[in-house]
């Protein structure tokens, strides 16, 4: 069973993360739909209720979740927290809540039970309809390739989607279990996004965490799919360290994330080169950076906000990456590429990239992947790309392309 290995923690371990064995896992276990729940490397949540909606407005995200907060303190609340999500355009209502209630436990990849492995996804006949076909996400690509070569823009990413419909009601509940249990060290989510609808998946990429003053940053750019041989799965991430293509990608996403972040911090410190992490389906190129905060008025949120949506999940420059978007994709994105996460009363919080996730509502999921395009993309290989990330939810489900 592959585990998301970073080469730096996210945020401080729990001061004693293996004290309570059995602890995260339970909350996995409890989990129901209609629930939040959100695991990540320091801690995992699970909610139950709504005492208050942070309510859709023209105010900045971070100002109305902060007011939220405030009223929940004044309402006697000791130490509530914002959890949800937000979607990819700005300016679309986001799904964030100060739960009734929240249990706390340490990160999965602490709990040894976590090894257990989840049931096996019944046998199910699927239904897959792509959206669009693969041969028309191929085209749109090349278009894009076209585009750059004439000097329009450096880099888009571009995405599809898969409507995955079984005969049965979703079993929520048994994709999160084995969700959580293939990647305990990722961030695993399933957050309510409207009625009867429900936000899933485990991402490997941290927008931005805050603790106390420490900022850290985890963009991930340029990635591979990975092999069922071990040999040749060493070989694909070594390629990935040396390809010229894939360095370029990663190195536009890091240079943005570090311009954002540097405003508000005091000091930045960002590795000369990146590194690799791995998820149960992908290999990744990875740089974590890491700042001090200059203001402790600014909350994570409010740099999560400024961070996105960053060069890995739209490209740029960022406006003509939009409507690049809006004219090449056939769907509206969402809550895929928006940010997930966690928030406290003291501006502390783990915000988190939405990729590899879905949409569930009723008998059907709708999954979303994409791929970062840049003037040396190969169509093929980018729709190849897509389909790999698209097997994070085809496994935890028991469907194939």
């Amino acid at each position: 069973m592959s585990t998301v290995h970073q080469v730096a923690a996210h945020t401080s371990a729990p001061a004693d993360p293996h004290s309570a064995v059995g602890a995260a896992t339970a909350l996995l276990d409890a989990y129901r739909e209609g629930d939040r729940f959100l695991a990540t490397p320091t801690r995992t949540l699970l909610a139950h209720g709504v005492q208050r909606e942070v309510p859709h407005g023209t105010a900045p995200v971070a100002e109305r979740v902060a007011e939220a907060l405030r009223q929940a303190r004044s309402d006697r609340r000791a130490a509530p927290v914002v959890i949800g999500a937000l979607p990819f355009e700005q300016d679309a209502p986001a799904a964030l809540v100060i739960p009734e209630t929240v249990r706390t436990g340490p990160s999965l990849a602490y709990d040894p039970l976590v090894a257990l492995p989840a049931a096996e996804p019944p046998a199910t006949t699927w239904t897959v309809r792509p959206e669009p076909e693969p041969d028309v996400y191929a085209k749109g690509v090349s278009s894009a390739v076209d585009r750059m070569w004439n000097g329009e823009f450096s880099k888009v990413v571009l995405a599809r989607t898969l409507e995955v419909t079984g005969p049965e009601t979703l079993d929520l509940a048994a994709m999160v279990q084995r969700l959580g249990r293939r990647d305990p060290g990722g961030y695993t989510f399933a957050l309510p996004t409207g009625p009867d609808r429900t936000l899933l998946g485990a991402s490997p990429e941290l927008l931005v965490s805050r603790r106390g003053n420490r900022l850290v940053s985890n963009p991930l750019a340029g990635s591979i799919p990975r092999s069922d041989d071990l040999a040749e799965d060493v070989r694909r991430a070594a390629a990935l360290l040396e390809s010229a293509k894939d360095l370029h990608e990663h190195a536009v996403v890091v240079d943005a994330v570090h311009q954002v972040m540097a405003p508000y911090c005091s000091t930045v410190e960002v590795p000369a080169r990146p590194s690799l992490i791995r998820t149960a389906t992908m290999w990744h190129l990875s740089t974590t950076v890491t700042g001090t905060l200059a203001r402790p008025e600014v909350s994570a949120l409010e740099i999560a906000s400024a961070l996105h949506p960053t060069p890995a999940v739209c490209g740029t420059p960022t406006a003509l990456a939009r409507q690049v978007i809006r004219e090449t994709e056939p769907f509206d994105r969402g809550f895929f590429t928006g940010i997930v996460g966690w928030g406290d009363a003291e501006g502390n919080g783990e915000w988190v990239v939405t990729i590899r996730c879905a949409e569930a509502e009723g008998r059907t999921l709708r999954l979303y992947a994409g791929a970062g395009i840049v003037s040396a993309s190969v169509p093929e290989a980018e729709t190849a790309e897509t389909a790999a990330k698209f097997r994070t939810f085809l496994n935890a489900v028991g469907a194939e392309l």
